[in-house]
C-alpha cells in the first residue's frame, strides 16, 4: 500500500514537474527569445539567424543547410558564392533579402540577383530584383530554384550546387554594403506526377472591394515578423522611408488580389515613385509589384495585377506570374513609402489602407512524398491570419496552448493523486489502529485480597 501510494504521489509530483518543464521550455523557445537585431533600416531579421560569409569562388563556398536562415552583407559590384548539397528527388530554393542602409542612394537599375548553378556553371534558374522607378532604399528580395522535371537533363543530379548572389550598383549609388538575409528550403517531390501545364483559362477580373468596415492592423518590419491578414480592408500608418510587411495565407486553388491606398495630406509638392507595393511568394520571390505611384498630396492607389490561382503545375509555365505562384503558403506584401514624401509633405505618419481579396475554394494539396513544410496552409495559419499574428506571435500562441494543455493534464493528475494519497493515508492510519488493538495485552481488574 505504501509503495502504491508513494508511486501515485510521485506521479502527481511528476505531472506538476512536467508543467514546470514545459513552462521553462517555453521560455527557451525561439519565439520567446528576444528577436534578432534590427538591420540598418529597422528591418527585423529571422529568429536564430546564423552568420556566414560568402566566398569569391566556388572552391571556398560555405555550405547552406536546408531549413536554415543566414546573415551576410554584400558590397556594390560584389559577387558572393555559397554551396548547397541536393539530392535527385526534391525541389530546392534559395532566397536573399537585401537591406540597404536608410538614406542610401539607389538607382532604377540597381539590382540584387540570385542564381542557383550546377557544377558546370549552368544556371538552374536565376531571378533579379530592381528598384525600378521607386528610387529609394528599401528591402528587396529575389530567389532561385532547382526544379525536378521529367523531361529535363539539366540540374537533375544529386551533388553540389552553388548559390551566387550578385549586386549591381551604378557609380552614383551609395557603395555601402547591403545586409543580406539568406534562406534555403526544400520541397518534397510528388508521389505521382500530375499535370505539367499551367491552366490556360482562369478568372482574371478583379473582384469588388471586400465587404465590412475597415479594421486596424500594424504591419511588421520584415518577412519574419510580417503581420497576418485575411480578406478585408485594413488600415495602418506608414512613415516616409519606412517599409511595412504583411502576410496572407493563400492555399491551393486560390487567388490573391491586393491594393494599397495612400491617404491625402496637406501641402503642395510632387514625388514620383512615392509608393511601392510588392507581393512575394513563400520563398520571398517577387510575384508582382506596383511601384510607379506618384504623390501630389491627393490620395493615391496602387493595385496589383490579377494573378492566376496557386497551382503546382504553374511551375512548368514560362511566365513569371505562373512560375512564382507555384506553391501554397504565406504570401507577403511589402509596402514602402519614399523618404521624399517627408521632404515634400512633412515627416509624419501617413494613412495607409490595404484591401485584400482571396478568391477560390481551397483545393487538396498535391500528393507530396513527405511533409510540405512552408509550402502549405494549415488551420493554425488561418487562425494566425484571422487574429493578425506574426510568425513569432503565432508560435508563442501555439506554445501557450501546449502549456495550457499540459497544465490541465498535470493538474488533473495532481488532484487525483492527492485524493488517492488521502484515501491511502486514511487506510494506513486505520490499519495501524487495528494492529495496535490486536497487539495490546489483556487487561485485568484490580487484584483480589486473599
Amino acid at each position: 500500500m505504501r509503495r502504491r501510494g508513494g508511486g501515485t504521489a510521485g506521479r502527481a509530483v511528476s505531472g506538476a514537474s512536467a508543467v514546470l518543464a514545459v513552462v521553462c521550455a517555453t521560455a527557451a523557445l525561439p519565439g520567446h527569445q528576444a528577436w534578432a537585431a534590427e538591420g540598418g533600416a529597422g528591418y527585423v531579421f529571422a529568429e536564430g539567424i546564423k552568420a556566414t560569409r560568402g566566398a569569391a569562388t566556388t572552391s571556398d563556398a560555405p555550405r547552406l543547410d536546408a531549413g536554415s536562415t543566414y546573415k551576410d552583407a554584400i558590397k556594390g559590384g560584389a559577387k558572393l558564392t555559397y554551396r548547397v548539397d541536393l539530392d535527385a528527388r526534391t525541389n530546392a530554393y534559395v532566397s536573399a533579402v537585401a537591406v540597404p542602409k536608410p538614406g542610401s542612394q539607389v538607382g532604377t537599375f540597381d539590382s540584387l540577383k540570385v542564381s542557383l548553378q550546377d557544377r558546370n556553371g549552368y544556371d538552374c534558374s536565376s531571378n533579379e530584383a530592381r528598384f525600378g522607378s521607386a528610387e529609394f532604399a528599401r528591402p528587396v528580395a529575389a530567389y532561385a530554384h532547382r526544379t525536378m522535371k521529367r523531361d529535363s537533363s539539366s540540374c537533375q543530379e544529386a551533388g553540389a550546387y552553388y548559390v551566387v548572389i550578385e549586386r549591381d550598383s551604378k557609380a552614383t549609388s551609395t557603395p555601402d554594403a547591403w545586409e543580406l538575409e539568406i534562406r534555403h528550403e526544400l520541397e518534397p517531390r510528388l508521389k505521382t506526377e500530375g499535370p505539367t501545364a499551367a491552366p490556360e483559362n482562369w478568372p482574371s477580373a478583379s473582384p469588388p472591394a471586400p465587404a465590412g468596415a475597415p479594421r486596424e492592423r500594424s504591419g511588421g518590419a520584415g518577412f519574419f515578423d510580417a503581420t497576418g491578414l485575411t480578406e478585408g480592408e485594413w488600415t495602418d500608418r506608414i512613415e516616409p522611408g519606412q517599409s511595412r510587411f504583411y502576410r496572407v495565407p493563400v492555399d491551393w486553388g486560390q487567388q490573391i488580389f491586393a491594393s494599397a491606398d495612400l491617404g491625402s495630406s496637406a501641402g503642395r509638392g510632387f514625388v514620383g515613385g512615392a509608393l511601392d507595393m510588392t507581393l512575394f511568394n513563400p520563398m520571398q520571390g517577387v510575384v508582382t509589384s506596383a511601384n510607379s505611384v506618384s504623390y501630389d498630396g491627393k490620395q493615391k492607389s496602387a493595385d496589383l495585377e490579377p494573378l492566376p490561382p496557386v497551382k503546382y503545375e504553374n511551375r512548368f509555365d514560362s511566365g513569371s506570374r505562373f512560375v512564382n505562384t507555384r506553391f501554397a503558403g504565406w504570401y507577403y506584401l511589402r509596402v514602402s513609402l519614399s523618404p521624399e514624401v517627408g521632404v515634400e509633405f512633412g515627416k509624419k505618419p501617413y494613412g495607409l489602407t490595404l484591401r485584400i481579396n482571396v478568391k477560390g475554394e481551397r483545393q487538396a494539396a498535391p500528393a507530396y512524398d513527405g511533409p510540405a513544410g512552408i509550402f502549405a496552409v494549415t488551420e493554425a495559419d488561418q487562425d494566425a491570419a484571422a487574429n493578425g499574428r506574426s510568425g513569432p506571435e503565432a508560435e508563442r500562441s501555439g506554445t501557450m496552448r501546449l502549456v495550457a494543455a499540459a497544465g490541465i493534464g498535470a493538474g488533473t493528475v495532481l488532484v487525483l493523486g492527492l485524493v488517492v494519497w488521502t484515501l491511502l493515508a486514511r487506510r494506513r492510519a486505520a490499519g495501524r489502529a487495528g494492529d495496535a488493538v490486536e497487539a495490546a495485552p489483556p487487561q485485568y481488574g484490580p487484584p483480589t485480597a486473599w
